[in-house]
């Protein structure tokens, strides 16, 4: 019964901070293709939420793993090892 209750709550968390990955994903493309857009008002409010949950854990990721430079391009590969940490977290507490 209380096994439950926890893991529910965990797994409920940790859709939670997937929904706010995506968030960060949608934020970060919106910036980068309008460079001059700034989030204002309630947006604004969204974004610092979002941004304060994500990059802590995106920061430690990023000293471990540098992004990998494909020519001019460089992918975060710390969002992706982030993003699919929580969704195979999710699955397992999911499974429990």
């Amino acid at each position: 019964m209380i096994w439950d209750l926890i893991t529910g709550i965990v797994g409920f968390l940790l859709w939670l901070y997937l929904l706010l990955l995506i968030g960060r994903l949608v934020f970060d493309w919106v910036q980068f293709f309008a460079r001059d857009w700034r989030p204002r008002g309630v947006m604004l409010v969204v974004a610092e939420v979002i941004y304060s949950a994500t990059d802590p854990p995106l920061r430690a990721l990023r000293r471990l793993i540098p992004p990998l430079s494909l020519g001019q391009v460089r992918l975060d590969l710390a969002f992706i090892i982030l993003f699919f940490a929580v969704t195979i977290a999710a699955q397992i507490v999911s499974s429990l």
